[in-house]
């Protein structure tokens, strides 16, 4: 029977294994993420939409958010910022919006519907 220490010698290495396989595994799939974002970087460069500059920034920058996410299992600022925006809905003066009466806005509306049906019937015309 195997004593106390070839037990955790053996939990050691198994351990030690773990963590260089994880490491390994971990690079890999990192370099494949690489090679796709380059990728696509360029696919954009090719169409224009973005410069070198730009896309050798776009690569940087995707690398570091993707080693920062492996490296903590915490959620990083960006996943912070990308939670929606509160927005305010500051509330109308009522002076200004009720400085005409309701009947008063209504003919006004009235009027700009007619002067557009008037426009498009002269479009139509001309047509």
């Amino acid at each position: 029977m195997p004593g106390f220490g070839d037990i955790v010698q053996k939990a050691f290495y198994l351990g030690v294994g773990l963590a260089s396989y994880a490491g390994e595994k971990a690079g890999g799939k990192l370099a494949e993420l690489r090679s796709q974002v380059q990728k696509l970087a360029d696919e954009m460069v090719a169409k224009g939409e973005m410069s070198t500059e730009e896309a050798r920034r776009f690569v940087e920058e995707m690398m570091k958010q993707a080693q920062q996410g492996s490296t903590s299992g915490e959620p990083s600022d960006k996943t912070a910022q990308s939670e929606p925006r509160r927005i305010e809905i500051l509330e109308v003066e009522e002076e200004a919006a009720n400085e005409k009466s309701p009947q008063e806005n209504v003919n006004n509306l009235r009027q700009q519907v007619q002067e557009l049906q008037e426009k498009l019937r002269n479009l139509k015309r001309d047509q």
